[in-house]
């Protein structure tokens, strides 16, 4: 059967593409006409037409299952689902053939040329072009975005855009035009590699048949560029990418390209500038940092010469650029190119500095600053899109044809007002895609953001890039931020590529020596207190589960000693003790520990541990690998409340989830972690909490009073110490024994003594400069510790908390408590608060 008959044959029976039609006047990427089907999107609904709405449903589910493994997120300000809305991507891929996309690559480099010629001359150069008339210099001087302290700043390779993107947009007649440059800090990269890495692990046949073009090469050049812009001279530059954090929108995306790239992430809290030069603070000293790929705008950068009531920079970042110490990429001040308004001039600018055509056309632009354009966006009003002039608005545009008549009047009363403020553009028909919708596919608008990667000498071209698509189909504006998709995109081959695309994180290349090994400080008081939520939370967990269970069992619940005994114990462990009755009572006790499991706004409880943890593990992604960082994000995934389980019975399930992901975790950091500060801080972050929880647990039990004995089964069981102890035993729990086992055997790694071993080990190999005062604290209060340990005779020291005499015993396991406090106090003050100075 031929192609066009096979086409045709489908029509008789749609199926899958039974509701796909696009709008009257766009583009339909997949279709010719309604009856026969693009050839280079053939192979692809043949494909999808064979798996049938079943097998691509249940793909599909695998799909966004593996989104939730890896934590993509998007973050927007103020949504309603909260800040880390999922992130939203589309089964089916924008497909362009090879020959269209050669086309689309060299108008893609040319624009990216143009643009670095441009801000050579504005920022590096004598302005010619203002002199000469080809722009006029109320766009450059009137700017926000031309940021005059950045003037006469040279640029390695004469590189002001590094990394530059282009919103392309296809028009009812075929021909791409691009809607929108960025040039401040583009993102979406990641994102792209991000939705790539999926479509692959659920249509891997049909990418291998098509032959997609990989995207792992645009990656390399992309490092090597980056090396490459250090300032010479430097042999073994250190490249670092500079975020705003992890609130910021794309933060997924910059610890995603950090670890993919190989580069710590940093903030400006991180970075410090010393005798013109920038460094990265980390826990061995001050590190040079030679390149700086910014992800934060750059007025925000430098707090000293740009925005001073910004704390996303870095003081002095400026004057470290101007001294040529440092690269910074794009270019402090190359945001100016996002002005919708230099569109309008792009053409002759490109005659002039290229002597070529403009390849890649811009839309339509008209600035309202010139008499003739302003006439002609107001007599068009209605049939034109109106931004403002400069700089990137986080405001919609003004459809002109959708305005009621009094918001058209104000609007041109305010063009008039301000003309130089305003640009008109043409509203380019989108053309549309297919998109998977409740088991079938239908048409939405698509907007393809393309990525252009220049080093100086050398260009690369993402094969492909992110496409974006509209939520509805009368959704004016294609974004993210207004509930949009996103897609796959792919650039067909002509011929299958020759090397497999690589499945790690990691990029294997030469320069991979030239790596920040430093431990950024901020990140390893993040780690610490990583290891110490996860342990609390473990803790937490352990000790509810002990109480559901009893509660859940009809046996135990005949006789209530012992869980009389264990409302005591929360009462000593002051969980919701004001909640406390003096009276026993089964349900009032289950209220107060489903309160713990469920309840947010308490303290201490499941899920506020688990908001702490999430938003400290968010802040070092970076540092885990892919497999860790699922199991964390299993985290989330298993604490949601299952419909139609009972509330114990739903409680116990979660709760036995998040341990064994929780016990995962600790796995991954022990088997997995490379043993250097970073690890160490973790799991001396841990061992302090586990300490600390473990006295907590003892002390609480010494005060239990009368039903001391019902609990000591329990305390046992949450220390996770029980089968131990009966193994010794082989008797009913008494308090001498149990107290032996989790204070002073160090062979039992729930122990006061061996966590104090362990805290030992890891503080002799914290970094240290035994010249400043308190490099030797936390080793000198550790050995205290375990002295004060042995000084206590556990054994008749329990014997008489067992006969009632308990204050001498309490008061020991108090002061060792205090002390522990104290070591947690000194690691914060002397390795993450710096109020002791580490550099002189």
């Amino acid at each position: 059967m031929s192609d066009a008959t096979a086409d045709l044959s489908r029509e008789a029976n749609p199926g899958l593409f039974e509701h796909y039609s696009t709008a009257p006047g766009v583009f339909d990427e997949m279709r010719a006409s309604p009856t026969v089907t693009r050839d280079h999107w053939r192979r692809l609904t043949r494909s999808l037409e064979a798996l049938g709405p079943l097998e691509i449903g249940a793909r599909w589910d695998s799909g966004r299952r593996i989104l939730r493994e890896h934590g993509v997120t998007y973050n927007v300000y103020g949504d309603p689902e909260g800040m880390e809305r999922p992130w939203g991507l589309d089964l089916a891929p924008l497909i362009i053939p090879s020959s269209e996309w050669t086309r689309m690559e060299a108008g893609l480099i040319q624009r990216s040329r143009l643009f670095n010629l441009i801000l050579s001359d504005l920022y590096g150069g004598g302005q010619q072009l203002l002199r000469d008339g080809f722009l006029p210099p109320e766009l450059v001087y009137a700017n926000p975005g031309f940021l005059r302290p950045c003037r006469g700043i040279a640029t390695v390779n004469n590189v002001y855009v590094h990394l530059h993107a282009c919103d392309l947009a296809r028009a009812a007649d075929g021909v791409w035009w691009v809607l929108a440059d960025r040039t401040q800090a583009p993102s979406g990269v990641g994102y792209a590699l991000e939705n790539r890495t999926v479509i692959s692990r659920i249509l891997p046949d049909a990418i291998r048949e098509d032959h997609v073009r990989r995207l792992a090469s645009f990656f390399r050049a992309q490092r090597e560029m980056l090396i490459g812009l250090a300032p010479r001279g430097r042999g073994r530059p250190s490249v670092a990418l500079l975020t705003p954090g992890p609130h910021n929108e794309t933060y997924f995306e910059h610890a995603y390209l950090a670890r993919h790239l190989g580069f710590p992430l940093v903030e400006g809290a991180d970075l410090t500038v010393r005798d013109r030069k920038v460094f990265l603070k980390t826990l061995e000293g001050l590190q040079p940092i030679d390149v700086l790929l910014r992800r934060v705008d750059d007025s925000y950068c430098d707090p000293l010469e740009l925005r001073g009531e910004s704390f996303l920079g870095v003081a002095g970042l400026v004057e470290a650029t101007r001294a040529g110490n440092v690269t910074v990429a794009n270019a402090l001040g190359a945001g100016l190119m996002e002005s919708p308004a230099l569109m309008a001039f792009l053409p002759a600018l490109c005659r002039h500095l290229l002597d070529e055509d403009l390849l890649m056309p811009s839309v339509a632009t008209w600035w309202c600053g010139q008499s003739d354009e302003l006439r002609y966006v107001l007599e068009h009003l209605d049939t034109l899109i109106i931004k403002p002039a400069v700089g990137v608005s986080s405001r919609q545009p003004w459809f002109g044809g959708r305005l009621s008549r009094e918001d058209r009047d104000d609007l041109v009363a305010l063009i008039r007002a301000r003309p130089r403020d305003f640009v008109g553009q043409e509203r380019v028909a989108l053309s549309q895609a297919p998109v998977w919708r409740e088991n079938r596919f239908e048409a939405r608008s698509v907007v393809l953001r393309s990525y252009v990667a220049f080093g100086g000498d050398s260009f690369s071209v993402l094969p492909g890039g992110l496409t974006r698509a509209s939520r509805d189909t009368e959704d004016p504006v294609v974004s993210m931020q207004s509930g949009g998709g996103s897609k796959d995109t792919w650039v067909l081959a002509d011929a299958p590529e020759e090397k497999p695309e690589p499945q790690r994180d990691w990029i294997d290349s030469a320069s991979s020596d030239r790596l920040l090994l430093g431990v950024p400080s901020r990140a390893a008081d993040n780690l610490f207190w990583l290891g110490r939520y996860t342990e609390r939370l473990e803790q937490t967990l352990r000790t509810l589960r002990c109480v559901l269970g009893r509660l859940s069992d009809e046996g135990a619940r005949e006789g209530t000693g012992e869980l009389v005994a264990l409302s005591e114990l929360l009462d000593r462990l002051d969980w919701a003790s004001a909640s406390a009755a003096k009276e026993y009572d089964d349900m009032r006790l289950q209220h107060r520990v489903l309160k713990l499991v469920y309840r947010s706004d308490i303290p201490g409880s499941v899920r506020e541990l688990l908001g702490r943890v999430r938003f400290i593990a968010s802040t070092v992604r970076d540092r885990f690998s892919g497999d860790t960082w699922r199991i964390l994000g299993r985290l989330d995934a298993d604490a949601r409340t299952r419909p139609g389980r009972l509330p114990l019975a739903s409680a116990l399930a979660m709760i036995h989830n998040l341990i064994l992901d929780l016990s995962a975790f600790n796995g991954m950091e022990m088997e997995n972690m490379t043993r250097g500060h970073g690890w160490r801080f973790l799991d001396a972050g841990r061992r302090l909490e586990r300490a600390l929880s473990i006295l907590s647990l003892l002390r609480a039990c010494g005060q239990v009073g009368s039903r001391r004995a019902d609990v000591l089964e329990p305390v046992l069981e949450i220390a996770d110490s029980l089968m131990t102890y009966r193994l010794r035993h082989f008797a009913a729990p008494r308090l001498p024994g149990v107290m032996e086992l989790l204070l002073s055997d160090g062979s039992n790694p729930r122990s006061l003594a061996f966590q104090l071993n362990t805290l030992l080990t890891h503080a002799r190999e914290f970094p240290q400069d035994a010249r400043l005062p308190g490099a030797t604290a936390a080793v000198a209060r550790i050995l205290e510790l375990q002295q004060a340990l042995e000084r206590v005779n556990v054994p008749a020291a329990a014997g008489r908390c067992a006969d009632g005499e308990c204050e001498a015993l309490e008061a020991s396991l108090q002061e060792i408590s205090r002390e522990l406090f104290g070591l947690g106090d000194e690691v914060n003050n002397y390795y993450f608060s710096h109020t002791v100075p580490q550099v002189s």
